[in-house]
């Protein structure tokens, strides 16, 4: 810390860091502010090419704006009239080793994590086989002793009742505990319990990347379920899409198995296999081959016939 300490409280607006470009040189057409702004060695240099007055003129064009706050890199030395305006207008002037590059490259997942779009959602979230399943369904219906059976098989808990969700990047959703009650259980009839203490450090994980829903329904004989999986459905979470496997409950169906085979069955989509499709062109490929050979049939027929009455 250089300089404005009162400032530490500013907020960052912007998830973004950047260079203040331009600006310096007098184009502010394109500024936009509210973001950490990164002073390296090109601004530095270019800096000290201006007299004292001239640097004067370009860094107040700079703190017209909303700066929450200023790091320059590589430890560089700061000129006397950027320490005094961040001083006078109190926005916080900090100082790194760090080479810029390198700065960069360890302040973007922090800011993309603290700026990622989050939601709350009442499921339990599991790693099987390194999928993220997140199941989903009615208060009551079994998420939670569904997960604890797959946690006794060795697989591992990411958050029961209370999933957190996070969004980096466009398409990447991570799923974690609430802080006062990770890796804690509900089991109704039973009370909480910690899987940590009763499985191992092993049975838990902080968090995952939640990669298929399961949807847990109750029985109804009367609504149609996909038998095939060629008509695979699909939900939005955070904008993002996910696959989504409604699996109904009847008294006997061993739904951790059935959780397990969904987690395989991702992993083995992931590579490019998809059991449905194949089977299902597979089908396909034998039907017209069987309508093939019932119209070369026809012509056989005649062509023995030829051949043996043929006396010459």
């Amino acid at each position: 810390m250089l300089a404005g300490e009162e400032g530490l409280d500013r907020e960052v607006l912007r998830g973004e860091a950047s260079s203040p470009g331009l600006v310096l040189s007098g184009y502010t057409a394109r500024f936009v502010g509210g973001r950490v702004f990164v002073l390296g060695e090109t601004e530095i240099a270019y800096l000290s090419t201006l007299d004292a007055a001239a640097r004067g003129r370009s860094l107040a064009m700079l703190f017209a704006f909303d700066l929450p706050c200023l790091v320059v890199t590589k430890s560089q030395e700061v000129p006397p009239e950027l320490i005094e305006l961040a001083r006078t207008r109190g926005v916080p002037l900090l100082r790194t080793a760090l080479k810029t590059n390198e700065f960069y490259s360890r302040l973007k997942p922090f800011m993309e994590d603290a700026f990622a779009p989050g939601a709350s959602l009442h499921g339990s979230l599991a790693d099987v086989y390194g999928v993220g399943l997140l199941f989903i369904g009615r208060s009551g219906i079994g998420k939670s002793e569904c997960v604890l059976d797959l946690v006794e098989r060795g697989h591992r808990l990411v958050a029961d009742d209370v999933v957190l969700v996070r969004r980096l990047g466009q398409d990447v959703l991570i799923g974690r505990g609430h802080q006062h009650a990770q890796h804690y259980m509900e089991i109704r009839g039973v009370g909480l319990i910690d899987i940590a203490a009763l499985f191992g450090i092993r049975a838990v994980r902080q968090q995952k990347r939640i990669e298929v829903v399961v949807q847990l329904d109750d029985w109804d004989s009367s609504r149609p379920y996909d038998r095939t999986g060629l008509d695979g459905e699909e939900t939005q979470i955070l904008d993002v899409a996910l696959p989504k496997v409604r699996v109904p409950l009847n008294p006997g169906k061993n739904i951790t198995v059935i959780a397990e085979v969904v987690a395989m069955r991702h992993l083995l989509r992931y590579g490019g296999t998809d059991s449905a499709r194949e089977f299902n062109e597979r089908l396909i490929a034998r039907m017209q081959a069987s309508a093939a050979r019932a119209n070369e049939e026809p012509n056989r027929k005649l062509l023995r016939e030829y051949l043996e009455e043929d006396y010459e």
